[in-house]
């Protein structure tokens, strides 16, 4: 009987906008909604919550009802330091004072995340990098990048923080943009508490190879969190897990269990036209075979055709565990 842990991101049952459905892909849906969605999947024990909370002003304890009668509890609270008011940045915005908000309302979360007792705050500074050549004093935008994180870290050392780095959008460049520039930063924090939740997409889209990612952050000890979706590459898609890149996908995994990684799987899908419950237990179900075809590898044979670099004799393993486990 499998022990694993499956969550999502609660913004999964959200519904979506984007510049050409500005009117939106279906009916605005208050966090008690999607928490109530999320019940429905069958698969989840846990999810990640925005702050402010969606859907309009709600209260801790509705919220905890909500994740009690959906066997639910909370993995991680996410402060929204993206939004307008950070346009120009969050831990790098110009304005002192707004760098001030950033600090507090991450320092919110940390205390929500105290309540809910979950692992971690999520910091996404999407907003924090550059557009354009001469836009910024790169050296003070990487030096407030990296302090900015440090001083919560500082403020709450009780508490997890991780950063999902991503290459670009909504800036052009982001701060944090690739693991080995994530693990730079948290390397110059000189912190404990700061680690990387690493988006498989994410890493896809930036051109890395998300196994090689994960491994890079498991060996200086960083990787705290995971969650995965599907891209073409070409953009952060979102799409369901498995659908383009399952082999990929397997050997993320593959590498986990190597290194005895323990931790949720996690979902970070947007389903703008796609039935939000369907749609995460149709990847659950692939993770689902992921975790079969772990348990029949060959893992010494593997490591093997891996020290003789044997790209169709690795091949060979891995299509044969992972097609025969689905």
């Amino acid at each position: 009987m499998s022990n694993q842990r499956y969550g999502a991101g609660i913004w999964h049952f959200a519904t979506y906008v984007d510049r050409y459905a500005t009117d939106g892909y279906g009916a605005p849906r208050s966090l008690i909604e999607m928490i109530d969605l999320a019940g429905q999947v069958g698969d989840l024990s846990v999810v990640d919550i925005n702050y402010p909370f969606p859907g309009g002003e709600t209260s801790l304890e509705a919220i905890g009802t909500a994740l009690e009668r959906n066997n639910l509890s909370v993995i991680g609270i996410t402060p929204e330091i993206y939004t307008r008011q950070f346009a120009k940045g969050a831990f790098t915005n110009p304005d002192p004072g707004v760098r001030r908000l950033a600090n507090e309302m991450c320092n919110d979360a940390a205390n929500i995340v105290r309540h809910f007792g979950a692992d971690y705050v999520k910091l996404w500074p999407g907003q924090d990098g550059w557009d354009y050549p001469f836009q910024v004093d790169h050296r003070k935008l990487w030096r407030m990048s990296v302090e900015g994180v440090a001083e919560l870290a500082t403020q709450n050392p009780d508490l997890k923080f991780v950063i999902e780095y991503k290459p670009r959008e909504p800036r052009n460049h982001m701060s944090y943009d690739s693991v080995a520039r994530t693990l730079l930063g948290i390397e110059k924090m000189g912190v404990p508490n700061v680690g990387i939740l690493l988006d498989f997409g994410h890493s896809l889209y930036g051109g890395e190879s998300p196994a090689d990612a994960a491994q890079l952050a498991i060996d200086h000890g960083r990787l705290f969190g995971m969650d995965v979706n599907d891209n073409l590459r070409g953009w952060d898609d979102d799409m369901i897990a498995g659908s383009v890149h399952p082999i990929e996908l397997f050997e993320f995994f593959y590498t986990l269990r190597k290194n005895r990684w323990e931790g949720v799987w996690q979902l970070d899908q947007f389903p703008f036209r796609e039935d939000s419950v369907a749609a995460a237990q149709s990847a659950i179900g692939f993770l689902k075979a992921i975790e079969r075809a772990l348990d029949t590898l060959d893992f010494e044979a593997m490591q093997a055709a891996q020290d003789r670099q044997d790209a169709v004799g690795a091949l060979k393993l891995a299509r044969e565990a992972l097609f025969s486990s689905y």
